[in-house]
């Protein structure tokens, strides 16, 4: 696909070119929306937003990079937003620094398909779910973490430990439940 075509003839408002550019990219991107989120309707709700954005902003997209790594950047931070402004996530993001659980650094060796980690992710409380999300699967650092939710990079910095030792103590549960269960590894 030749993306510089297709950028083009977007910013000249061609509705064949849009359709291709979302039908590309969106699927990949819902399933970021998805991580975001708790459901496939908010999920769904981030995408929609997030191409709106995209479209609009697409004379800034300067042809450096891939095109799908800027287009994600915007999904990101639309999700962030939409966290931020909506009343079913704003009140759970909550960046304190009161330890909810103890903070450890066991890593269970544990074989979990995708689909179960993804889901374990999303039973995070939101604030958690967030700043793993962008830091152990978007790949930022936790000082531009802090910089985009507006907290300190110390207040990242736990908030991951937390979201890694709830996963971590979850994942060991659910092991033991499936050892009990099979009778062994």
């Amino acid at each position: 696909m030749d993306y510089n075509r297709l950028v083009k003839e977007c910013l000249k408002n061609i509705p064949a070119a849009q359709k291709q550019l979302y039908e590309h990219f969106a699927p990949a991107m819902l399933g970021i929306c998805y991580r975001y989120t708790k459901s496939i309707r908010d999920a769904e709700d981030v995408l929609q937003e997030g191409f709106i954005k995209v479209y609009k902003n697409l004379y800034q997209y300067r042809g450096e990079g891939e095109l799908g790594a800027w287009i994600r950047q915007v999904m990101v931070r639309t999700a962030l937003n939409y966290l931020k402004r909506n009343r079913n996530y704003s009140n759970d993001l909550s960046y304190s620094d009161i330890a909810l659980h103890p903070v450890t650094d066991d890593d269970p060796e544990v074989l979990l398909n995708a689909k179960e980690l993804a889901d374990l992710i999303r039973q995070l409380p939101t604030g958690y779910q967030t700043i793993f999300n962008l830091h152990a699967v978007e790949g930022f650092t936790h000082v531009e973490i802090g910089q985009m939710l507006g907290i300190h990079e110390g207040t990242s910095r736990s908030q991951y430990s937390r979201a890694k030792s709830l996963l971590a103590a979850w994942i060991e549960r659910k092991q033991t439940v499936k050892e009990t269960k099979y009778g062994g590894k």
